[in-house]
């Protein structure tokens, strides 16, 4: 295997079909942003959409702007920008609330769906949300549910006929582990049961087809990938083959078949639209709008591509150019089997992280040794991850770590 060269990485610059899309992102100078699997970087477009709206929809307009901008159909305005990243079709996907209310809300819904079922079977060390979420559902059921929490080798050995549904994260957030989503809804629904994905760390950086799996529900954030910006509004899948029967338990006046009827009683809207509640949140759903525009340019195919080749680079400059630093590789090297970012542990992760983003160099840092590096295709050139492991490799040779104690670590991570 050739070494890589910085002049390697530039000629791959050269020639990447995306490389006009970083021209629609704002990033700062003098910062390789390796950490968009966590939150993405605004768009310019997002920046002058929410000065529009303020100034001018807001500012103007005021509560006319619910009809005269159509403020009251941004969640399946959004949504239909979203689906075909996903595979799905507009009409079965809604932009709503935050990813810990959806799955809470869809949960429900497929438990509802298998009444003479009790079991909730999911991952150990699944994302912490998805796991409270699914814990708080059988608490709340006085006895009648169980949640199943098995090793990643034990799912498929746990599907059996008492489960009702198989609740999984698509990209693991730690170590980016991919679960094949056609086979374990195919293998899930072959015993009776129903399945949720969880798409935040791979909706907008890999290719999917929730249709051609026939998955039954999903969900995934707004800010990630998606570039939404922080704490952007989710989205909430439910197949249309469910939507006669689908009901959620967070009953609200958006989800009404007709919310400004004002009528005591509650009657579920039809279709997807059942799973709003509350007002749609304008300016976060108009960033999220905006945001998404850039992905009307590019093929999904070519996204997803360049993402495993920025992963496999990343992975061969850490292992050849970092060796002997203490760093073990956590993420798949087989690119069929990982999403869009690169884990690996460090006795002293916490303190390394906080040094290269001194250095201008962004990751994350995840609880109690996992480094995080984000490899996001539509602004990451391959001559940034070459710079980044060289800020990596002079830490790392020269011991420059940030100190990691109680009095020091920030609350975020």
């Amino acid at each position: 295997m050739m070494p890589l060269s910085r002049r390697d990485m530039a000629e791959r610059d050269a020639c990447d079909p995306l490389r006009t899309a970083r021209n629609a992102f704002s990033l700062p100078p003098g910062v390789i942003y390796l950490d968009g699997n966590s939150l993405g970087p605004p768009t310019g477009m997002t920046r002058a959409r929410i000065t529009h709206t303020v100034e001018h929809e807001w500012g103007r307009s005021l509560v006319r702007g619910w009809n005269v901008h159509d403020w009251i159909g941004l969640p399946q305005r959004v949504a239909a920008k979203i689906a075909p990243l996903i595979g799905a079709s507009p009409d079965e996907i809604v932009v709503a609330d935050s990813t810990t209310v959806n799955l809470f809300k869809l949960a429900c819904g497929a438990l509802a769906l298998r009444p003479d079922r009790r079991v909730i079977l999911t991952e150990a060390g699944n994302f912490p949300t998805d796991l409270y979420v699914l814990q708080g559902l059988v608490q709340a059921s006085a006895g009648r549910l169980d949640l199943r929490v098995l090793a990643r080798d034990k799912i498929l050995e746990g599907l059996d006929d008492q489960v009702a549904l198989l609740a999984l994260t698509h990209s693991h957030y730690k170590t980016a582990a991919l679960w094949p989503l056609t086979q374990l809804t195919q293998k899930a629904q072959a015993v009776g049961a129903l399945t949720l994905w969880d798409l935040s760390h791979s909706a907008g950086a890999l290719e999917i087809d929730l249709a051609g799996a026939r998955a039954d529900f999903a969900v995934g954030c707004g800010y990630k990938y998606l570039n939404g910006g922080p704490g952007a509004p989710s989205f909430a899948f439910a197949a249309s083959r469910h939507h006669g029967l689908l009901e959620q338990p967070i009953w609200g006046w958006m989800g009404h078949a007709e919310p400004f009827a004002f009528v005591d009683a509650f009657s579920p809207a039809p279709g997807v639209a059942r799973l709003l509640s509350g007002t749609p949140p304008v300016l976060a759903l108009s960033a999220l709008d905006a945001a998404l525009d850039v992905f009307a340019e590019v093929d999904m195919a070519v996204v997803a591509a360049k993402a495993q080749d920025l992963v496999d680079v990343l992975i061969r400059l850490i292992q050849t150019r970092c060796a002997g630093h203490g760093l073990t590789l956590t993420t798949s090297e087989r690119r069929e089997g990982r999403g869009s970012h690169v884990a690996f542990t460090h006795p002293q992760g916490y303190g390394l992280m906080r040094a290269l983003i001194a250095r201008g160099v962004i990751g994350d840092f995840r609880a109690p040794d996992v480094i995080r590096f984000g490899l996001t295709p539509l602004y990451l050139g391959f001559t940034e991850v070459w710079d980044a492991v060289e800020v990596l490799r002079e830490v790392l040779e020269t011991g420059a770590f940030a100190q990691d104690d109680d009095s020091t670590r920030q609350r975020v991570t």
